[in-house]
């Protein structure tokens, strides 16, 4: 194949995602820290009451699809739901994608409700914060997953910080529909625009490394100290010429660090996917190529948006209901459509440096942080007359002008580092019938 076959071939793979409105469902991704209740350390994946031993228990609990590498369980599958760890033991919950955000939450309380116990006995608790608080990356072992090996050495080279976003950071991670290239074109543009405001709303990382961290968004800048040809934001985002093909382009001309052959998975280093794709291997290529990339707004046959830290329940669902509000609004994406004509590139990066320095109240875009989560939150409401309810509880963040972030400084300092993690815990008390 020559490149403008292979560049068709991913073309089209992202148009596969074009669905009628009507048919439009919304997904999350939901990251944790499993920790001691006792010492907020994390716990490895490894040993008696390690990671991979609950993993197992809960696959068996719930009848769940195991994935299995060389004797280790590190993934689990079954029709609503797929469990996944991330190198450094984080234990990630992806819901399948829903209409209704009812259905999303009974899922995931369901869910919780089964097998928080086995965490309780065993004295762990899930911790929703965007970076580890307590455990420091040097001490946390890396999954035994061979991808995760290559992806460890390949960065080495890459960034400064790469391995703090492997083992120390948890995000929170939402998934759209679009019905068309002129649909797709303004739903990634406007996320794009509003990465400043996603972070800084989000924002739940205030121990780095041990120590309170120097600036806000942390995980915004392990990022940006990670791989340039695979994070951030894409600057072709606000191109007005921006089309599936453009996106494809920048996949195609990615290194993909190692390639499934199989039976293994081979080390490749810098090798870009147009190096390697071929019709014998295109599907899981493709899939590969959409994957092995981590932009904050992200497209494979669907829009991911991943600018937001791991945030604990109820409040991870009013990120997850205001980004519906806004992006399944004709209204809400023509009034979003106009507020960001303005942003580029450029004044994308100086909003995201503005926000590492003054949060909520960093100026963008002609409005404080603060003030375009008030204006965002009122457009949502209005686009949810039913689904508003689960607005509420970012509303009283809103309102009193903090972000959770905030709430864990306040309490760390007033009752000490175990109580503020607490505060972000999974409490098995929610989750009571």
């Amino acid at each position: 194949m020559n490149r403008e076959e292979k560049l068709n071939l991913i073309t089209e793979y992202i148009k596969s995602g074009e669905k009628d409105p009507k048919d439009w469902t919304i997904g999350v991704e939901m990251e944790h820290f499993i920790v001691d209740k006792d010492t907020g350390e994390t716990v490895s994946y490894y040993g008696e009451n390690g990671v991979g031993e609950t993993l197992d228990e809960i696959g068996d609990l719930l009848d769940m699809d195991k994935e299995i590498e060389e004797g280790y369980v590190l993934g689990l599958h079954k029709d609503v739901f797929d469990i996944a760890t991330e190198p450094g033991s984080q234990f990630e919950i992806a819901i399948k994608s829903n209409c209704c955000l009812d259905v999303l939450e009974k899922r995931f309380r369901d869910f919780f409700v089964k097998v928080l116990p086995l965490f309780e006995e065993k004295n762990q608790s899930l911790l929703t914060v965007g970076y580890h608080p307590v455990t420091k990356i040097d001490e946390i072992k890396i999954l035994p997953k061979k991808r995760y090996d290559h992806m460890f050495n390949y960065f080495k080279e890459r960034g400064s910080m790469a391995h703090n976003m492997m083992k120390g950071t948890a995000s929170l991670q939402v998934t759209l529909d679009y019905k068309d290239e002129d649909d797709f074109r303004k739903k990634f543009r406007i996320m794009n625009a509003l990465a400043p405001v996603f972070y800084a709303l989000f924002d739940n990382s205030y121990i780095f490394e041990g120590e309170v961290s120097p600036i806000r968004n942390i995980r915004q800048k392990i990022w940006d100290n990670t791989d340039t040809d695979r994070s951030g934001v894409y600057d072709f985002a606000f191109d007005d010429d921006l089309s599936y093909e453009t996106y494809a382009e920048r996949i195609l001309d990615t290194p993909m660090i190692f390639q499934d052959n199989g039976k293994s998975q081979d080390y490749v280093g810098s090798q870009t996917l147009e190096e390697l794709l071929t019709e014998e291997n295109q599907e899981s290529m493709i899939n590969h190529g959409v994957s092995i990339v981590f932009p904050d707004v992200r497209v494979k046959n669907y829009i991911e948006v991943r600018m937001m830290d791991a945030i604990p329940y109820p409040l991870n669902f009013s990120c997850v209901a205001l980004i519906k509000g806004l992006m399944y609004d004709e209204e809400n994406l023509e009034i979003l459509t106009d507020l960001v004509k303005d942003c580029d590139y450029e004044t994308m990066v100086a909003g995201r440096k503005a926000v590492e320095k003054e949060g909520i109240y960093a100026e963008y875009l002609g409005m404080t942080v603060l003030e375009w989560g008030k204006k965002l939150l009122k457009l949502a409401k209005n686009a949810l007359p039913v689904e508003k309810k689960y607005l509420i509880f970012l509303q009283d963040l809103l309102e009193e002008g903090l972000t959770p972030r905030d709430l864990f400084e306040k309490v760390y300092k007033e009752e000490g580092l175990l109580e503020a993690i607490k505060l972000n815990e999974m409490d098995p008390r929610n989750f009571k019938c």
